[in-house]
């Protein structure tokens, strides 16, 4: 075996790099190549995990074997200015060697080994490695609402596409040059991810470089908390104990062919394997009861225990043993992408008390998941574990979880920063708000839940308000759709005349409130999905053809909590009509503030009779075209041309600075 590694080939040449030069550019350029492997790694490690892999992948790039390569890495990348020359500047093919290494690294966190089955999530266990941190977590310096909308939209796309991304705006490489060094980092379409990475980042690089260059994305610069001071002492136990964990998580992995998220592994196999501190009552955290005003971090962890029933021993032993191992006759529920695992820590307990004929324990592991535990108090049913992912939640996501519901009505119990609670119909948005009472406990009144079927007349939400000591005048709309956490609902405006891009507001505004009214019932599509929010954006108004009235074309994006979106694209022919759903796009960064160009068509009846094919897009768009069995042109935002009722036709539209998007239908 040699003492060394073996050297790195020059990309584009049959030559070997030395150690020596390949070290030197590592280390003159480490924080960049540090911040573009962060970047590209799949953001479902988590901020500790991906801090660690990001060192890790740049650290590697000088081990292993000099494997032949088609010539990227050097793409973009200046001649020396000496004959030989391998310098390690960022110009030089000593650092596009290591950037090739790094990628190629950062990438093979997302893949699966040939041998794995198509659809099966690979283990940690198949992944590189990454360095061990023990007693810390490590978190880059929390930016502002551009960085974190940046980073959820990042989560939507593959790492090849964020690769790309990080390549033409940090790296400054074209296209053409990102595309062959994807290449030979082992990507199977190369030139998709550029295309992708480019709509990413929409019309205003600038503006995403500099949020890309920002201490969000910075795994050099960081913040470190401890891990677990409670169970410290406990550590080598809890090693062990996580060992087998993942060894019978492996094995059930291998056995589920569907590899869905949610799939739970038997209680007796995780029972044993749980650290005792993490299910004993007496270890739980308690947030003290003002915590939440002189904190930075306003979310689930800023939660006192409330309830009447937190120092119950014998109902919180029930609730974790069951969270640790659900025995057979409790009902478990995930919403999508929740691990229904034992906690690796003790929880932090929100309540306990007696609702509706029920015993409720509702806990926060302390990162990702709120669980919710219920017995019936009479002991004739079943309890039931229900387990929801609530990570990065904020003031607005955190403010309420549901306590106790029933087929037609939830309470919540409300954020202790939530200063005043109202209930308002979204179908009726001249109707004031009435008052929602609270008990003592932050535990509201029953609130009507939306209807699963039958005729949509009605919309449920809650109007709350936050206390002056969070933020002045911020009040906000939720809504129930199945989960632990109710969804907020946002609203963007249409374009105005030369305005730039706004930001989504809150819906409270008559303009907002008008608009949801008729959109609301598409809000029954997202049902049990894991939704985190949803945002209506006005992104054109066109003008009817033989009619005196505007159609609004309304773009729905639902975020998840897990990460991928869903698009619902709606025409609404006049301001008193329910919206359309004209397309359905899942798993995309379209319609959110890093997916901004969007067109779409539908068909449309004039009162006259007769049949259009209508068609918009966002403020972008400076040319319409539809082809197919229909044909026309239009200069600017909106199209309408006459067609036959069922006619097929697709729309493409031209962008001001030249590029060109097709329609979502």
């Amino acid at each position: 075996m040699p003492l060394h590694p073996p050297p790195l080939r020059i990309p584009g040449t049959g030559a070997h790099l030395g150690v020596k030069e390949a070290e030197a550019a590592l280390v003159e350029h480490y924080p960049r190549l540090v911040r573009l492997a962060y970047l590209t790694l799949p953001p479902g490690l988590g901020r500790h995990r991906r801090v660690l892999a990001a060192h890790a992948a740049v650290q590697r790039a000088l081990h292993g074997r000099a494997l032949p390569v088609r010539g990227p890495g050097t793409a973009g990348v200046p001649a020396p200015r000496s004959a030989g020359r391998t310098g390690d500047g960022p110009h030089t093919p000593a650092y596009a060697g290591v950037r090739l290494r790094v990628v190629r690294s950062a990438l093979a966190y997302g893949r699966r080994p040939r041998w794995w089955p198509g659809r099966v999530p690979a283990p940690a266990a198949l992944r590189p490695s990454a360095p061990v941190v023990r007693g810390l977590r490590l978190f880059p310096r929390a930016g502002g609402t551009d960085e974190f909308a940046l980073d959820r939209a990042l989560a939507d796309v593959p790492a090849p596409v964020r690769g790309a991304l990080g390549l033409l705006l940090l790296e400054s490489l074209s296209g053409e040059s990102t595309g062959e060094l994807l290449a030979g980092a082992g990507v199977a379409d190369p030139a998709g991810s550029v295309r992708a990475a480019a709509h990413v980042a929409g019309s205003d690089h600038e503006r995403v470089r500099r949020l890309l260059l920002s201490d969000e994305f910075d795994p050099c610069t960081v913040q470190t908390r401890p891990g677990d001071l409670l169970r410290r002492r406990h550590r080598v136990r809890a090693g062990a104990a996580a060992l087998v964990l993942l060894a019978v998580a492996g094995g059930l992995a291998l056995q589920a062919g569907s590899g869905e998220d949610d799939a739970r592994p038997p209680a007796s196999a995780l029972r044993g394997t749980v650290p005792g501190g993490a299910i004993d009552p007496a270890a739980l955290v308690r947030t003290p009861p003002g915590r939440w005003a002189d904190t930075s971090r306003v979310d689930f962890s800023a939660w006192p225990p409330r309830g009447s029933r937190t120092q119950d021993r014998e109902l919180l032993e029930r609730a974790l043993g069951s969270w640790a191992g659900p025995p057979a006759d409790v009902n478990v529920t995930t919403t999508p992408g929740t691990a229904a695992v034992p906690p690796a820590q003790p929880p932090q307990l929100l309540f306990a008390g007696d609702l509706d004929g029920e015993a409720v324990v509702l806990l926060h592991d302390g990162g990702v998941r709120a669980v919710r535990y219920a017995e019936p108090r009479s002991g004739a049913g079943a309890a039931t574990l229900d387990f929801a992912r609530v990570d990065d939640a904020d003031v607005t996501t955190a403010a309420a979880l549901a306590v106790s519901r029933t087929g037609t009505s939830a309470r919540y119990l409300l954020a202790p920063w939530v200063a005043e609670s109202a209930t308002r119909d979204l179908l009726a948005p001249d109707a004031p708000a009435r008052t929602l009472d609270v008990d003592g406990d932050g535990v509201t009144a029953a609130v009507p839940r939306p209807e699963e079927g039958g005729a949509c007349v009605s919309w449920p939400v809650m109007q709350l308000r936050s206390s002056e000591k969070i933020v002045e005048k911020h009040a906000f709309l939720v809504t129930d759709l199945g989960d632990l956490a109710p969804v907020h609902l946002t609203h963007t405006p249409g374009p105005g005349s030369g305005a730039p891009a706004r930001q989504p507001r809150e819906a409270t505004a008559a303009e907002a409130l008008a608009g949801w009214a008729r959109t609301a019932c598409s809000l029954r599509d997202l049902r049990d999905s894991g939704v985190r929010a949803v945002n209506n954006w006005e992104f054109a108004q066109q003008s009817l053809p033989g009619a005196r009235s505007t159609a609004d074309w309304v773009c729905t994006r639902a975020d998840t909590w897990r990460g991928p979106g869903r698009v619902l694209v709606q025409f609404a022919p006049d301001a008193s009509a329910r919206a359309e759903v004209v397309s359905d796009h899942r798993d995309t960064a379209l319609c959110s503030r890093f997916g901004q160009h969007v067109v779409a068509g539908t068909r449309w009846r004039s009162p006259a009779g007769t049949w259009y094919v209508l068609a918009a897009g966002s403020r972008a768009v400076e040319r319409i075209e539809v082809a197919g069995s229909v044909r026309g042109v239009a200069a600017g935002p909106t199209l309408a041309v006459r067609a036959p009722q069922n006619a097929p036709f697709r729309v493409e539209a031209e962008l001001r600075d030249g590029g060109t998007v097709s329609s979502v239908r």
